[in-house]
């Protein structure tokens, strides 16, 4: 909006850089151009201020697809004014001299103007198309087409428009469709993840089982080294067993060799021994028969008296001399 203000029965306008101003007095082009300032007379002035800047246009409207399904189309178109003198001529641009403020509503307009043409031809492109090929393909398609009818719109030429670019920023069915074309999705996505879960299940129990196994195998080796860690202490056992009886054995045996040899010994010697013995005895006898009595007598008494003990006091009694006696003399 152009900023207006009152000196002395005149006005002066201000413009913005975005807007431009066709000032007329009579008929004639006075001011033509854009962020000018000037003063007018409010009384022959005719003063128009068309926005020459980029502006956004939010569309909203219902189709209906080959299916007869409805679908909401969302879209924002992006416009200029290239021609402001073509738009002033064509629309109601004029301000009022006091305030500045437009007397009609020429942007509303304009906005009807493009949403009811983007609207027809989207709708005419709908309702060739299924929703589901709608919902694949369709923002594209719709986008396409309404930038191709705006720019081939005559109308918008001519009043001096320009379509700079359009996006389509949803195309959705009603909610209780929606939902039920999100369902198989939402199923088929369920059905993986409860997939990769049983999988992750069953990895885990091929791992649990593995690992059992490994566990199994290994206490099976374990049993077998220490059935033959027995086996082999027992064999060791056993061979030391045989080798302290082997050496029990020879020992005995050279014990009773020793001892055998030594009692031989011992009997030769004893033998030999009383062999001497009894010749020395034979020789003595022999000697004892060649002498007389009286000396062997003598001899005895000899030999008696080296092996009587040691008598300190001896009592002879007449009757012990007396057979002594006696005996001595027979």
């Amino acid at each position: 909006m152009a900023d207006i203000s009152k000196r002395f029965g005149l006005r002066h306008l201000r413009a913005a850089p975005t807007s431009h101003i066709r000032h007329l007095r009579r008929g004639n082009v006075v001011h033509d151009g854009a962020g000018l300032a000037f003063w007018f007379r409010p009384l022959v002035a005719a003063i128009s201020e068309v926005p020459v800047d980029d502006r956004e246009l939010a569309m909203l409207f219902h189709a209906r697809t080959s299916d007869f399904q409805d679908v909401t189309v969302q879209a924002t178109v992006t416009f200029r004014i290239t021609d402001p003198a073509a738009a002033a001529t064509r629309l109601d641009f004029g301000i009022d001299p006091d305030t500045g403020v437009w007397r009609a509503a020429p942007l509303e307009q304009i906005g009807t103007l493009l949403t009811e043409n983007a609207q027809q031809h989207a709708l005419q492109l709908l309702a060739r198309t299924s929703l589901a090929d709608a919902l694949t393909d369709g923002v594209a398609a719709v986008r396409g087409r309404i930038a191709e009818a705006l720019a081939a719109e005559p109308r918008l030429t001519e009043t001096g428009l320009e379509v700079i670019a359009v996006r389509v920023v949803a195309l959705r069915p009603e909610p209780e469709v929606e939902r039920a074309l999100r369902t198989p999705a939402r199923e088929q996505i369920q059905q993986e993840a409860d997939r990769a879960t049983y999988e992750r299940r069953a990895v885990a129990v091929e791992r649990e089982r593995a690992i059992s196994e490994n566990e199994l195998d290994s206490r099976i080796e374990l049993a077998r080294r220490e059935e033959q860690l027995v086996t082999q202490q027992g064999t060791n056992a056993r061979r030391e067993a045989e080798e302290q009886a082997t050496a029990a054995a020879v020992r005995t045996e050279s014990e009773a060799s020793r001892r055998t040899t030594l009692a031989t010994a011992e009997a030769e010697a004893v033998r030999t021994l009383g062999a001497a013995n009894a010749a020395a005895e034979a020789d003595r006898l022999a000697a004892h028969q060649q002498v007389d009595p009286a000396v062997l007598h003598a001899l005895a008494l000899m030999a008696l008296a080296g092996n009587l003990p040691q008598v300190e006091h001896l009592t002879l009694t007449p009757d012990l001399i007396t057979d002594l006696l006696g005996r001595l003399a027979r």
